[in-house]
């Protein structure tokens, strides 16, 4: 059986993850590639009444279920298929329904905190940092709540003074030491990405993969 690639991208929220981790999967096929967002796995807040769970800080490591991400990683890993939890950014909570993953030879699992756990570091093949100016990534995070989340521009911006900026000096920004390669601009960054790109089909050549892009 052929072993299983795990990307790491973490950086902070509207680095711009996300592009990076469209740009891999479209050069190298969604057939092969598969995304985890970190944000599926925040944990399931269902029995706690509405006005606590608006206040929770959903920017600290402990929000997350990382005892089920990493029990899933390594489910895909071996090449078996997970039922990934669909989150509901609106209730917070999780919903019922799941999403099916089957097998990929690459898994991309993206997220603020990935690189804050060790078991989870220590499953990665390549740990990718997404380096964005701070404005720039508030603007676009604002952007992304309002039209993906439904939120309130003052719900947003109370967040970010009093959780997301906080936790992103306390947790996130120290997280890139453990970056294989720190990336400015996000997927911006053409040189940076081919880079990777280039590693990754290294690492597919080693498994006796061959190698097609797809453009």
């Amino acid at each position: 059986m052929v072993r299983r690639i795990l990307i790491g991208i973490a950086g902070g929220s509207g680095s711009g993850k996300t592009l990076v981790a469209r740009n891999i999967v479209r050069d190298l096929g969604s057939g092969r590639v598969v995304i985890i967002d970190q944000d599926s796995y925040y944990k399931n807040l269902e029995n706690i009444p509405f006005l606590d769970r608006e206040s929770r800080n959903f920017d600290h490591p402990d929000a997350f279920d990382n005892g089920l991400l990493t029990r899933h990683i390594r489910e895909l890993l071996s090449g078996e298929s997970i039922e990934q939890p669909i989150y509901d950014y609106t209730d917070h909570r999780r919903l019922d329904e799941t999403r099916h993953i089957g097998e990929h030879l690459i898994i991309v699992l993206e997220g603020i905190l990935i690189f804050t756990d060790a078991e989870l570091r220590e499953l990665m093949d390549i740990k990718l940092f997404i380096d964005a100016d701070a404005d720039v990534r508030f603007i676009r995070r604002l952007r992304r709540d309002l039209v993906e989340r439904g939120r309130s521009v003052d719900s947003i911006i109370r967040q970010y003074e009093e959780s997301v900026r906080p936790m992103h000096m306390q947790f996130v920004e120290p997280s890139k030491r453990w970056a294989d390669v720190i990336i400015p601009e996000g997927g911006h960054n053409k040189v940076a990405i081919d880079l990777v790109k280039t590693k990754i089909r290294e690492l597919l050549r080693e498994r006796g993969v061959e190698v097609v892009t797809t453009r």
